[in-house]
């Protein structure tokens, strides 16, 4: 939790992906070294963190309007608005969020994510995915887990490489919640663009960021035991619920909202 938590030091001599990713939607929370493994990423790397921030949006926007009113976001970022107590509080303004996160940067922020509606809350937790269990306890403080939980990892599972037992992770969180939660995902894909997806495995490489980019079948298996909500498990920009569906757009990110049964 924020509230004590000494500050960690910031090493802006290394990338962090959650820099890079504030460079790449041209954000002002990063440094040189984040902003030159951006500079060389493919241009569908852009387009992607820009898909996935619109993915986060409109999934929350529909979960809040189905009546989930509580929200653990891992692998939160840098606060880019709207953020997603933003969007569920305006649907559901007594919803309750849980952000979490390793960067120490988003720790400096983390004032900007506890900004909440009087009638719901808003909390952070500095921790990392690696720790499941740990974030799962700490949740706890303002999450009622005997009720639905909508769980997010947006935009993390690409960094969680096979010998770190994402599944196992995945798996660990959604042990935590109740029938009628949801799990919200998102993973870069490596059989849409394989040579993109080599060129932005390398680009990240050379900052000592490793990237897990998986195919689709391989990241279907995260939602074993669970129900796929309609459309499906799409790219990002195929997501949406309701009509007018969005324009046609190239994406490179894979993503699937799940219910738990």
């Amino acid at each position: 939790m924020t509230t004590g938590t000494p500050q960690p030091p910031i090493d802006t001599s290394r990338p962090h992906s959650a820099r890079v990713y504030d460079s790449l939607l041209g954000g002002k929370d990063n440094y040189p070294v984040d902003q030159a493994v951006a500079e060389h990423l493919p241009a569908e790397a852009k387009a992607g963190a820009f898909q996935n921030r619109a993915f986060m949006n409109r999934a929350t926007a529909w979960l809040a309007r189905e009546g989930v009113d509580q929200f653990l976001d891992i692998g939160t970022g840098i606060p880019t608005a709207p953020n997603l107590h933003q969007i569920a509080q305006e649907i559901a303004p007594a919803s309750r969020v849980v952000y979490c996160d390793n960067d120490p940067i988003v720790l400096r922020h983390a004032e900007a994510l506890l900004v909440s509606s009087p009638e719901g809350a808003t909390d952070y937790v500095h921790a990392d995915v690696l720790e499941p269990a740990k974030i799962i306890e700490a949740a706890h403080k303002v999450l009622d887990f005997d009720r639905p939980v909508a769980l997010s990892l947006l935009g993390l599972l690409h960094f969680l490489p096979d010998d770190v037992d994402p599944l196992g992770i995945v798996r660990t969180l959604t042990a935590g919640l109740c029938p009628g939660s949801y799990v919200v995902l998102s993973q870069g894909a490596s059989d849409v663009n394989p040579e993109g997806g080599e060129r932005g495995s390398a680009e990240y490489g050379k900052g000592g960021i490793r990237l897990a980019l998986r195919t689709r079948e391989e990241f279907t298996r995260f939602f074993e035991g669970l129900e796929i909500v309609e459309p499906g498990l799409v790219t990002a920009p195929e997501w949406f619920r309701g009509t007018p569906g969005p324009l046609p757009e190239f994406s490179g990110v894979y993503v699937a909202v799940a219910r738990i049964p």
